[in-house]
């Protein structure tokens, strides 16, 4: 019996025994191929071929999977092909199909690895700090602008994408309720990309559930951490956060308390307070830099009331003014 037809014998008889969750598709001289699953999103189907001067060469592998990257199908190959000539002269193709599924069970962000290339390369800054850590599926960040900065931890879930990448903020110096904002927001993003919508459209195609992870990293990143430090207020054009992160005003009601309205732009609450008090009132008061409605719990009358206390005042000052004229 020749070396291969031994091999092959031993890989039918102990696949699925000794290679957690794998599926033994074909098994001959011409071709092995074998699916490993770890999730439904992270799996991948192992082809394997021998060469003429097997097992004095290393075995051939081809890894093809529909839910990870060419890239990372790339790069895994070639460890697995440097884990083959450990095995030079002797059997190969458990070895490799173990180390293989093992990098599977190690590997969290092997289903988001294109997602974790892309916050690498287009979001952290050089001033910037980023931990991967593979096994936890767990990213942890430190972004800085100016001299602001926030912690974040980002989770990977086991079924990722199916359930929603997680974020927490560890340390920042922003404002109180603007890191709250920012997380909740991004959280709220992240349960969407998962969560079907309440009130479905006729035409709606059916539901899928999408990768959350980039999604939510550039909101909390590029539109949140690296653009508020440098954001005006969108009344008087002056930098809405102080430049020194001791300075910032955390009492609501203060004229230099920053506000962040619905659609995302920043107000100090003494200009927002004047500009919601200030006709035109009909439709609703819009954000003077994208037109969109102002909505903020501060401010939730509705305009015909708005209206009728401007008014109210407008004749009580004139009521002011006239006494005083009167007293000379």
């Amino acid at each position: 019996m020749s070396f291969v037809k031994e091999e092959l014998d031993e890989l039918s008889k102990k696949c699925t025994s000794e290679v957690d969750s794998s599926e033994l598709i074909t098994c001959h001289q011409a071709s092995v191929r074998v699916k490993l699953r770890k999730t439904k999103f992270k799996n991948l189907v192992v082809c394997l071929q021998f060469g003429d001067d097997y097992p004095s060469s290393p075995i051939i592998i081809e890894l093809k999977s529909k839910t990870i990257s060419e890239k990372l199908l790339h790069g895994i190959c070639n460890i697995a092909d440097a884990e083959a000539k450990k095995y030079l002269g002797t059997r190969q193709v458990l070895p490799v199909l173990k180390f293989i599924r093992q990098f599977l069970e190690d590997n969290a962000f092997a289903v988001c690895s294109d997602e974790l290339s892309f916050i690498k390369k287009e979001l952290i800054t050089p001033e910037d700090e980023i931990k991967v850590k593979q096994k936890s599926g767990v990213l942890t960040t430190n972004i800085n602008q100016k001299n602001y900065f926030m912690k974040l931890k980002f989770t990977i879930p086991n079924n990722y994408p199916e359930e929603q990448a997680s974020v927490e903020q560890k340390e920042t110096n922003f404002p109180d309720l603007f890191q709250k904002m920012c997380i909740a927001q991004a959280t709220e993003m992240a349960r969407q990309c998962v969560a079907p919508p309440l009130k479905k459209k006729p035409k709606d195609l059916p539901f899928e559930a999408k990768p959350s992870l980039k999604f939510i990293a550039e909101f909390l990143i590029r539109g949140c951490i690296q653009r508020y430090p440098m954001e005006k207020c969108v009344i008087c054009k002056e930098t809405a956060f102080p430049a020194d992160p001791n300075h910032v005003v955390n009492d609501p009601q203060h004229g230099r308390h920053v506000e962040w309205v619905y659609c995302g732009h920043l107000f100090h609450h003494g200009c927002l307070s004047e500009y919601m008090k200030t006709p035109p009132f009909t439709g609703g008061k819009k954000c003077p830099s994208c037109g969109k409605r102002v909505y903020h719990e501060k401010w939730k009358i509705a305009p015909k009331t708005a209206e009728e206390r401007w008014a109210h005042e407008q004749a009580r000052q004139r009521e002011l003014e006239e006494v005083v004229d009167f007293l000379g």
